[in-house]
């Protein structure tokens, strides 16, 4: 394993499919050359614009033929991370596709059968790590899709590992995050310290770790505005135009610029368009933007009853927010429609919305001939097309909205916020000339910093990378895993990033059979079946070259009479086969089950105190196994869930691999779960004769004594 580890993760959206290589260092590597400074930091994340691609159109396209979903889709995505992440890293490396507002929109069948596709195809096409489908392959709710966004723009601005840089009083120096996408909006943000105890129950808890091994905690609001995105608002605005203007072929629209037609679904009409001649309705530009303000603020929902006070949009319940220390960026469209065709109202990052709004009015109230002509000069660089401008006036109005009058954010160079006291979301005014004080304004568009794109899949690494950071040592025994979930004590509902595998350098000898046991079950193994097989079987033929020519004969004559079934020895007991020396007698004999251990040297278990002893066979109604025991019989401790490998609440306070309360032994004691080797299983105990003997296994007399149920095994087994 090298010093870098890397993640890929596949945005799935309702237009396309965008793949994100992300790099960091491993925690070895990090800590071993690592500054004071910067070990007091989370990992630092590297990405490259080179590092992700688009394809269109979206996997949930794919609904009604999920076959195809690989090959037609993720192929090309797949091909393009393999370029980029070392041959002999990808088996270290995670994939996850994490799907969006497309995928939610699936009827349910027909998206489990498209994330199936997609899982099969990532183990049975790429060398990926893939533990676990569930948590790698997903459709994410919006309000995870908002929290990690809110992780990607603390982590690049800083508010993490340089709170004292980005002190916005009273404590806090985190900013808030807003996300606007074409269905649905989002937001994210810490409340100050009155509104948190107030909400408690209302917010996420948050858990990341540094690379020195320390947590890191934050309590966190989320919530999702489903119909809120620009393209969802705008059908919503078309059919209220449609309901004012019932019978009408024109409806004029005061949200297009002047003379511009189109049709409902939004469409540009020519003056020639046979679309003109039918009786379907149409909308025409007036371009008049204060009436299109007024037009689009009853699409906030600010009248829908508030059932659990206070409340933003549509009655959905949301903490106060304090201005005077919530500060917020926004991505997505609240970037683009402020900066694709009206940079300069950001000049220096300062939003001014008196600048802004004057410049949009200016250019929705002129012609759209004019506009065309402006378009074909390319004065707002080759990026903007007319569909871009066509829609931008109702986008304007729409982010004007949603900030000042839905989330309350105080209009910069008219007012400022003020001082939450009462539980309500308001502002007030005040005279104040727009300035350039960075990120301290109550709102930013943003869409790069420091030449990283803030999109919430750097977010999703960020919480995974940190998850690969080993807990401080003086905090092993009691390192709570890292994730997020609701910040509630006792439910059971906290996120992992992943399943932990432990490190493969590691020395302890139970974490490297974890390993191998783990990495064996995974994907990127699955097809080395065959191969571990024909190894096996060469063993075992180098075996049975080695025992000489006597112990082969004598192994092949038992063979065959082991084949052609039981013979009546000369006292009229039937006579042992080598197979039930081994693997115990099927049949209710009075004799013992296990002859002996080692058919060399003749050693039986009786001899010796020191000789190996077997434990005696569990019963099939024992609860607590789940299959008949071959003869190398294991303590019964319980196997391993997949709840419980992951470390789910139902067991906290421990690592991923914590046994369940009540395990005895040294493993329970350490948190490591022991499983029984099962019919089909991998995994199989045996103790040397030493320890056996110190056990006192065995010792003194004739009779036979076999090892207790659920005894564990010495020695520190600490996994994280």
């Amino acid at each position: 394993m090298g010093k870098h580890s890397y993640g890929v993760i596949l945005d799935a959206g309702s237009s396309g499919t965008r793949v994100y290589v992300y790099r960091w260092k491993n925690a070895a590597s990090a800590r071993a050359s690592a500054s004071p400074d910067e070990l007091d930091r989370l990992p630092k994340i590297h990405t490259d614009k080179k590092w992700r691609k688009k394809v269109h159109p979206g996997v949930s396209t794919f609904g009604s033929r999920p076959e195809d979903v690989g090959p037609e889709h993720l192929a090309e995505l797949v091909e393009f991370a393999l370029d980029i992440v070392p041959a002999d890293e990808v088996a270290n490396t995670p994939i996850f596709l994490l799907a969006t507002a497309g995928m939610r929109l699936l009827p349910d069948e027909q998206r489990a059968l498209v994330l199936d596709n997609v899982c099969g195809y990532f183990r049975e096409n790429t060398g990926f790590q893939l533990p676990d489908c569930d948590l790698h392959v997903q459709v994410i709710p919006g309000e995870t899709e908002g929290l990690y966004g809110w992780i990607a723009a603390n982590y690049l601005l800083g508010g993490f590992d340089a709170p004292e840089d980005h002190a916005h009083g009273g404590g806090h120096h985190t900013y808030g995050f807003l996300d606007m996408g074409g269905a649905s909006a989002q937001i994210a943000f810490a409340p100050n310290a009155t509104e948190t105890e107030k909400h408690a129950e209302d917010l996420k808890l948050l858990r990341l770790r540094k690379v020195n091994g320390e947590n890191l905690e934050h309590k966190v609001f989320v919530t999702t505005w489903l119909g809120f995105g620009a393209n969802e608002a705008r059908r919503r605005y078309v059919e209220e135009l449609l309901e004012a203007y019932p019978g009408s072929k024109e409806l004029p629209d005061p949200c297009l610029p002047v003379g511009l037609m189109v049709t409902t679904s939004g469409e540009e009409l020519d003056s020639d368009s046979p679309a003109l001649i039918g009786n379907d309705p149409h909308l025409v530009g007036t371009g008049k933007f204060a009436e299109c303000l007024k037009r689009t603020y009853p699409l906030l929902e600010k009248d829908v009853p508030c059932l659990d006070e206070p409340c933003l949009l549509n009655g959905i319940h949301t903490p106060a927010i304090d201005f005077n220390v919530n500060h917020f960026v926004g991505v997505s469209e609240y970037w683009h429609t402020t900066h694709e065709i009206f940079a300069m109202a950001h000049k220096d990052k300062a939003y001014d919305f008196q600048t802004y709004q004057k410049q949009v009015t200016e250019l929705c109230s002129r012609g759209w001939d004019d506009i065309e002509e402006d378009i074909e000069d390319r004065k707002w660089g080759k990026k903007v097309d007319e569909k871009t401008v066509e829609e931008v006036c109702f986008k304007a109005s729409w982010l004007i909205n949603m900030l000042h009058d839905g989330i309350g954010v105080p209009r910069v160079g008219l007012e400022t916020g003020k001082e939450i006291s009462d539980g309500t979301n308001t502002t007030h005014s005040v005279i104040d000339n727009a300035k350039d004080r960075g990120f301290l304004d109550p709102f930013q568009a943003i869409d790069k910093i420091d030449g990283t794109e803030v999109s919430w899949t750097l977010g999703k690494m960020v919480l995974y990378a940190s998850s690969q950071m080993p807990a401080a040592e003086e905090e092993e025994d009691k390192a709570l895993a890292v994730g997020f979930g609701t910040n509630t004590p006792g439910l059971p509902d906290f996120q992992y990033p992943s399943i932990r595998l432990p490190s493969p350098t590691t020395n302890d000898t139970t974490a490297t059979t974890q390993d191998w046991h783990s990495r064996l079950l995974s994907s990127s193994y699955s097809r080395r079946g065959p191969g571990i097989l024909i190894f096996l079987l060469i063993l075992a033929l180098a075996a049975y070259l080695l025992c000489g020519r006597d112990r082969r004969a004598t192994l092949l004559s038992k063979l065959r009479r082991s084949s052609s079934g039981p013979t009546k020895r000369p006292g009229g007991k039937p006579s042992t086969s080598l197979a039930s020396k081994l693997f115990g007698s099927s049949s209710s004999s009075s004799g013992p089950a296990y002859e002996r251990v080692l058919e060399a040297g003749g050693s039986r278990a009786s001899d010796s105190d020191s000789d190996f002893e077997l434990a005696s066979l569990t019963s099939l109604d024992d609860p607590q196994r789940t299959g008949r025991t071959s003869g190398w019989a294991t303590p019964a401790n319980r196997a391993l869930s997949p709840d419980f490998a992951r470390g789910s609440p139902k067991h906290k306070g421990g690592g991923y691999f914590d046994v369940p309360a009540g395990a005895s032994g040294a493993a329970g004691e350490q948190g490591l779960g022991i499983t029984a080797f099962e019919r089909g299983g991998l995994v199989g105990r045996t103790e040397s004769r030493e320890k056996l003997s110190a056990a006192g296994l065995g010792a003194g007399g004739g009779g036979r004594r076999s090892r207790t149920p659920g005894s564990g095994r010495a020695g520190k087994e600490s996994v994280e």
